[in-house]
């Protein structure tokens, strides 16, 4: 069954201890990371959704307790006149993680088969050829044992109108709206129709979507980050290598380790 985005709009208040529960998905989050280091593993989550949905504010939360040499968030906006003469995957290719290491891509490659396709910016050729093109770009990325994450952060009409009034009301979050918004805002129905196009094609076994309900910005954070930390406990191998043998050697000389009183 495809994603049907009405069925994240409930907009239901955090049930439990917001502080608590999001610390402790911090602290696990900051362990799997760990786990992604020793193991040499990497991962990629990318993140779509409305304009003012909470992407970015899942993305501060879900880093806060990360090892910053070991992750890059990369805010993705239109192509540059450079990466416009080459294949849209080509600007994405160069951000890709290293191992040990976590892309975040907020907005990502799907930008061709939504907002390319609903403006116009890419031919109908060109959009639904799209589809395949980035199935088999993930695929390639899974078969090399990336962890690949894709959350869709849905939020109402309602909803949306609401937070951009807050940004308009408030001047220290005024720079985070722009006209574009509100073209897009008058596209909204159009924007539907393409993610869930965008679902029946690339929800695929290798690469799932997940759609977030972002009525409510508390329970989104706390979904999404659970989805992540569930997803890298689930593909990262278990446990921690033994500690070096030089290392303890050099322990115990300087710091009397592992020797009983």
């Amino acid at each position: 069954m495809t994603i049907d985005l009405s069925d994240y709009e409930t907009g239901a208040d955090y049930d439990g201890d917001y502080s608590d529960d999001l610390k402790d998905l911090q602290d696990r989050l900051a362990r799997l990371q760990a786990r992604m280091i020793v193991h040499r593993k990497r991962a990629i989550l990318l993140l779509e959704g409305w304009d003012a949905a909470g992407k970015g504010g899942i993305v501060k939360r879900l880093t806060a307790g990360l090892d910053p040499r070991y992750f890059e968030v990369y805010p993705i906006s239109a192509p540059t006149p450079p990466e416009k003469e080459r294949h849209f995957l080509w600007r994405f290719w160069r951000d890709l993680p290293r191992e040990r290491n976590l892309s975040i891509f907020d907005r990502s490659w799907y930008g061709r088969v939504l907002v390319e396709r609903v403006e116009g910016l890419a031919t109908e050729a060109e959009w639904t050829r799209g589809y395949d093109e980035i199935n088999e770009f993930e695929a390639s990325q899974t078969d090399l044992g990336t962890v690949l994450i894709k959350l869709f952060v849905h939020v109402t009409q309602d909803a949306q109108d609401a937070r951009f009034l807050d940004r308009l009301e408030k001047p220290h979050k005024r720079w985070k709206i722009t006209e574009d918004d509100f073209r897009n805002r008058k596209q909204r129905a159009a924007y539907l129709e393409a993610a869930h196009a965008m679902f029946a094609r690339t929800d695929t076994r290798w690469a799932p979507w997940t759609a977030i309900d972002g009525n409510d910005k508390k329970a989104a954070r706390i979904a999404a980050m659970t989805v992540v930390a569930d997803r890298l406990d689930a593909a990262l191998p278990e446990g921690f290598p033994e500690l070096d043998k030089a290392v303890i050697k050099a322990a115990k000389k300087a710091l009397g380790f592992g020797e009983k009183d």
